[in-house]
């Protein structure tokens, strides 16, 4: 695949964020979920590099408490909101006007935080993600808080279990995720409103941990849902993901 190159900038609030980058083109951001990475969402199984082929300059951040980028400890660098602040200030300072936007789980939230704020991306995805991880984040939030209570107490079949693994083959840092949980923001339906432009609703055929994704498709107004294989967790790994991601982008 082409090279990745990997880019240091500095947000706002002087925090050193981190953006990894392939490929050349029309320029595509796309974000990972909670306790991943670009590495493990978007590069290690070949999307990028699909993407990459189909002439993308595939642009994609490390968030704050992930990654390569910074992981502070102070409550003050993890407002409400921040995520999508990073990734508005990100686009701003690579002085991107003409883009297309995506993410994956919470890189989905991300993505909507974004165009609440004002991004204007020709077509945007939205993968991993249902109506009500959007619209009831409080729930989900609950499962993530009680995940780290238990952290080092559950056992097999536990409902955290799988999240609880997953974020130690991660190594997260849990004190700065579970600040930068805290920090995320309502989505209202005047965020969604704002979705006019092309939409895809990407989603596993198992995945149900953040709701509804045909729900999601239904409430936006120029949106289009696609199902591939998997669960929330192997959904990132199917070939599909990036080749309905590819499809999209490039269809007349």
């Amino acid at each position: 695949m082409s090279d990745i190159t990997t880019h240091h900038w500095a947000a706002s609030d002087g925090v050193d964020l981190v953006w990894h980058e392939t490929g050349t083109g029309r320029p595509l951001i796309l974000v990972h979920g909670l306790f991943s990475d670009a590495q493990m969402n978007w590069i290690k199984f070949g999307h990028a590099a699909r993407l990459a082929e189909a002439g993308f300059r595939v642009i994609m951040p490390d968030l704050r408490a992930h990654g390569s980028s910074a992981k502070p400890h102070d409550p003050a660098n993890y407002p409400k909101g921040v995520l999508g602040s990073d990734l508005s200030e990100l686009i701003a300072h690579l002085g991107l006007d003409d883009y297309d936007l995506g993410g994956f789980s919470l890189g989905s939230r991300t993505v909507v935080q974004g165009v609440g704020q004002g991004l204007t991306p020709r077509r945007a995805i939205l993968s991993g993600m249902g109506l009500e991880g959007l619209m009831g984040w409080e729930k989900r939030h609950a499962f993530f808080i009680e995940a780290f209570e238990k952290f080092d107490a559950t056992v097999r079949g536990d409902p955290h279990w799988f999240a609880i693994q997953f974020m130690k083959s991660q190594k997260v840092d849990r004190v700065a995720t579970r600040l930068l949980l805290e920090s995320n923001a309502g989505v209202d339906e005047a965020m969604l409103a704002r979705f006019t432009m092309p939409t895809l609703v990407l989603c596993g055929a198992d995945d149900h941990d953040n709701g509804s994704a045909p729900a999601l498709a239904d409430a936006l107004s120029n949106a289009s849902y696609v199902e591939i294989p998997g669960t929330h967790t192997t959904s990132v790994t199917q070939k599909s993901l990036g080749e309905a991601i590819a499809t999209f982008l490039t269809e007349e």
